[in-house]
């Protein structure tokens, strides 16, 4: 069975296994678990932040920007299929008690000009815009650095902060091949995580300044996360930082390879453009995802179905010669298959 549900599905390499059972451990409540702390001061200096604090989720880490720049009755702007919408059990709502305003988009990518109209201040009986979130990637598909840096200048002339749910982060770095600093710098805060394409079994950082991260610990304390031993998990994410982010290219490459194969069908339906990455979007006329998901099960390839489409991502559990046999079976499957 070859799965392309998604890549928090990757298993750690054996040399990840032995970077996690030799960690260096301590309490990192008090501060001393020095794999927790290397994690922690490595992921900072990457992204060009002054701090970062590790967090068990991607989702934890957007949830505490919310809680913290959003605020009670105030309002995030951001793209209405956005994760934190989606995909976060509404946690924006009812723990971070901000309002989110979702702002509809083509593919997931904000434009300064369009998040201005949303913006609301200045009157006793509205919602104040507080905060700008932005994904990168989302679906897969990378924001133009001109378009951040816009979308930075609006902030700052509205007096807002940014937060980018980098959850893919690295794979857009890879796949723009921008300065990661340089992308980061548009966002005051930052999360992404090491539990997606990097490999690592768990976790997430959240970088920003130190006040803010200061901040950030009573947050995931608040929350429960505050984490004894877990340098064994950091571990996983230092070797994922210092090996596993080059690799991604492979990942992007088999991904287009997949998706070559899937245009040359006459079934699926999607725009090759859309694919920078390692995640596929597509649908099938006439048909809905359920089915699609199980005409592929039938052929031993496991897919997302989100909404009307079902999804691909490659990750580091496949190899080229796997990609050769997903091609080959795609190649061999009839349209009248998600009919019957």
């Amino acid at each position: 069975m070859y799965d392309l549900r998604s890549d928090t599905i990757t298993l750690p390499t054996k040399a990840m296994r032995e970077a996690m059972a030799y960690a260096e451990v301590g309490d990192d409540v008090y501060h001393e678990d020095e794999s927790i702390n290397k994690l922690e001061q490595m992921a900072a200096s990457m992204v060009g932040k002054e701090e970062s604090i590790f967090v068990p989720s991607g989702s934890m880490g957007n949830l505490i920007p919310l809680y913290i720049n959003g605020g009670r009755g105030n309002e995030v702007l951001c793209d209405s299929n956005s994760h934190i919408i989606q995909h976060e059990v509404g946690s924006v709502a009812s723990i971070a008690g901000t309002l989110a305003i979702g702002i509809p988009t083509e593919k997931g990518i904000l434009d300064a000009q369009t998040i201005e109209s949303h913006i609301k201040r200045g009157s006793y009986d509205l919602a104040t815009s507080t905060l700008i979130e932005v994904e990168n990637t989302i679906g897969g598909i990378t924001y133009p650095l001109q378009t951040l840096k816009e979308i930075r200048e609006l902030a700052d002339s509205y007096d807002m902060s940014v937060h980018m749910d980098g959850a893919r982060f690295w794979n857009a770095v890879v796949a723009t091949k921008e300065d990661p600093k340089e992308i980061a710098a548009q966002a005051d805060t930052m999360t992404f995580c090491i539990s997606k394409g990097l490999g690592a079994p768990v976790g997430a950082l959240l970088c920003g300044t130190s006040q803010f991260i200061e901040k950030a610990r009573s947050v995931r304390k608040m929350l429960g996360a505050g984490m004894r031993q877990a340098g064994i998990l950091a571990a996983g994410g230092i070797y994922a930082l210092t090996h596993n982010i080059e690799r991604l290219e492979d990942d992007h490459r088999r991904a287009m390879k997949i998706a070559q194969t899937l245009k040359k069908t006459t079934w699926a339906q999607f725009d090759i453009e859309d694919v920078h990455t390692n995640i596929i979007f597509f649908s099938v006329k006439h048909t809905n995802a359920s089915k699609i998901e199980q005409v592929f099960e039938q052929h031993d390839i496991r897919c997302f179905a989100m909404g009307d489409c079902v999804r691909f991502v490659t990750n580091l559990n496949l190899d080229d010669d796997d990609i050769d046999q997903i091609c080959t079976i795609i190649e061999s499957i009839d349209e009248k298959e998600f009919t019957s």
